[in-house]
């Protein structure tokens, strides 16, 4: 760990220190492949949503009721999908055990780019200059936050006082997001299930670091317990507002805001409840302040300016569907080059779900 006050030699030894492990070897390319399994999740994922609500005739922008659900576990693309981010899950643990949280997280940030590509290519709209841009902010804005984390952030022993803390606090988040669902799900849209998503799984990724260093201390008593309660419920309700963000927005949309709001999230919680950060330095909470103010500015903006938001609004005349009336035409929004490069390596996804009725 990199502490407050250390020389820029120091620094230099450190970090090329890192790279002499072998073990970031494993780490690094495991990082990545969990990123492409995030991305591919995701769209199939959001494939399968899209499928149950054309078989029920039922929008779920104001959430999934439970037939909804149900079927999304008929749908072979949803299934696929939903292993794909359990394997994403397995790969961003097993990368954490081999490599820092330095290079690990920023890593993450590719299933972004990844599945704005795929998104392109599957649904047409292709990505704009102000998409692009927002996208940039989104990666660099984390990548800079997690650096700043990394540097001057110090694991420290957890006190049961603080782990109340955080729960209490979990309590509450999951209070107000389901009060503001029950009151206001008809008028809420992609950016409130994909905030709210962002926001309870931070809170996961710190419970679930907590348990397993319990258990790996031997530690497993009621607020063990509790906490394991607590992670199991609040995975649960975040995945319902990501399958709900999918019917309402696109995949990539929903991948920017959890890349971005969920870790940043789970260092909040570090810094300010658990202590994490103790000795930093002013600059250090600048840092953390203008690097995670740019990261969640490209979501909204992202979420404001994605050309399949705009599109499906009607804000700008680009075509879509596949009817005669837009057989043959191409967006004429920019990265054309990278998403035809997509489409060569993966034309068509392999999963396909068939409109059968009786399902």
């Amino acid at each position: 760990m990199i502490l407050p006050g250390t020389t820029i030699n120091d620094l230099t030894d450190e970090l090329v220190g890192v790279f002499q492990n072998p073990a970031i070897l494993i780490g690094i390319p495991l990082a990545v492949v969990g990123a492409v399994f995030m991305s591919f999740g995701a769209q199939y994922q959001h494939r399968g949503v899209q499928k149950v609500e054309k078989l029920t005739a039922q929008d779920g922008v104001s959430g999934l009721t439970g037939g909804q659900l149900m079927r999304l576990l008929t749908r072979p693309s949803w299934v696929l999908g939903t292993v794909m981010l359990g394997l994403a899950i397995l790969c961003q643990l097993a990368a954490l055990s081999f490599a820092p949280l330095i290079l690990v997280q920023p890593i993450g940030a590719i299933s972004l780019v990844i599945t704005t590509l795929l998104n392109s290519r599957i649904s047409g709209h292709k990505p704009t200059r102000r998409s692009i841009t927002s996208i940039a902010l989104c990666v660099g804005g984390i990548f800079i936050f997690v650096t700043v984390a990394a540097l001057y952030a110090t694991e420290r022993p957890i006190s049961d006082g603080q782990l109340l803390t955080v729960l209490l606090i979990l309590l509450g988040v999951v209070i107000v997001l389901g009060l503001l669902w029950g009151t206001l799900r008809k008028r809420m849209r992609a950016l409130f299930y994909i905030v709210a998503a962002g926001v309870v799984y931070g809170f996961v990724a710190t419970l679930a670091k907590v348990i397993i260093n319990r258990i790996a201390n031997g530690d497993f008593e009621w607020l063990t317990v509790l906490c394991t309660v607590a992670l199991l419920a609040g995975t649960a309700m975040g995945a319902y507002f990501v399958q709900t963000a999918y019917s309402s927005g696109p995949p990539d949309l929903v991948i920017a805001g959890l890349t971005v709001i969920d870790p940043i999230v789970a260092i909040v919680i570090g810094l300010a409840i658990l202590d994490e950060a103790r000795g930093a330095p002013l600059g250090a909470y600048i840092g953390f302040g203008i690097a995670g103010a740019l990261a969640v500015t490209g979501v909204f903006q992202l979420a404001r300016y994605h050309p399949q938001v705009v599109s499906e609004s009607q804000e700008i005349p680009i075509p879509r569907g596949s009817g005669d009336a837009t057989e043959g035409k191409r967006p004429s929004t920019g990265s054309i080059r990278l998403t035809e490069a997509v489409s060569k390596v993966w034309p068509e996804p392999p999963v396909k779900d068939e409109d059968r009725r009786g399902r």
